[in-house]
Order: structure tokens, then sequence, then C-alpha cells
């Protein structure tokens, strides 16, 4: 009880200081709701499904000249890694996400419907390459698509 009182007391905002809110990581970030089970989960192979899509999404999209530029200066190591949680996410593997909503995530990119569809089809070939049945993709690609809302600003 006085170690929890003794650590209350020292989290505390001192007078005159204004407290910042910390980075308010929710699931609802992700920009959808999950599928109910994990059978798409496992359609897409699961964990080892999930990061080779990724993965491959991530290499085409740097190596294609009509979005590459996008991609210059980005940290894709944290890229890969809220990606692959988002996916999971949404097909049901039980992750939690933890990067920004898609408004916050894409501030200020300028990216236009143009970019967007370069990257779908990006996505496409990945999950085509990985074997995942085209009505699994499309199931997928339906719940990433109102994200254009907010992504696409141009």
């Amino acid at each position: 009880m006085i170690l929890t009182l003794a650590l209350s007391l020292a989290l505390q905002t001192p007078p005159g200081e204004e407290s910042v809110a910390p980075y308010a990581r929710s699931d609802a970030n992700a920009g959808a709701t999950p599928f109910p089970d994990d059978r798409l989960w496992r359609t897409f192979g699961a964990a080892p499904g999930v990061a080779r899509i990724v993965d491959r999404l991530v290499e085409l999209n740097q190596n294609d000249p009509r979005i590459a530029d996008i991609f210059k200066g980005q940290d894709l190591v944290r890229l890969r890694r809220v990606l692959k949680e988002q996916f999971c996410y949404i097909l049901g593997g039980g992750c939690t996400y933890s990067g920004r909503d898609m408004k916050a995530a894409h501030h200020n990119m300028g990216l236009q419907t143009a970019d967007m569809a370069a990257l779908v089809e990006n996505l496409q070939r990945a999950m085509r390459e990985s074997g995942v049945p085209f009505a699994a993709q499309n199931q997928l690609l339906a719940k990433l698509a109102p994200m254009k809302r907010v992504v696409v600003t141009r």
C-alpha cells in the first residue's frame, strides 16, 4: 500500500506543469473491424503467411516507379511491423495494433487515388504469390477499401 501511494505521488504532474496525454493506442486505429473468427487468418497462412505478404508488399512498393518515392525516407522496419499487426488484427489473428490511426499515419503525404491503386495492385500480387485464394483476397480488400476516404487527400 505504501509503495502504491509513493508511485501514485511520484507519477503526478508537479504543480504549474501541464500533463501531456500519452499516445492513445487502440485497435480502432487499425481502420477496420476484425473478422469474427480466425478462419481468414489461417487462410492467409497465419503469422508466417502474413509476414511473407507484408514483406513482399513493402518490397514491391519500394520498387514500383509509380509510388517508390512515397516510401523513401520512411521507417520501413516500423512500417512492416504495423502492417503485420494491422493485417493480423483485421484477419482475426488476435494481434493488437500499435500503430497510429489511418488519418494520422498518412497526414501530409498528399496521396492520390492512383497511389492507392498502385499499392492495392502490389498487395494483390503479394497475396497471389503467397497462394491466398482470390475470394479471401477480396474479403481483406473489402475491409481495407473504406480507408481510402481517410488516406487519399488529393
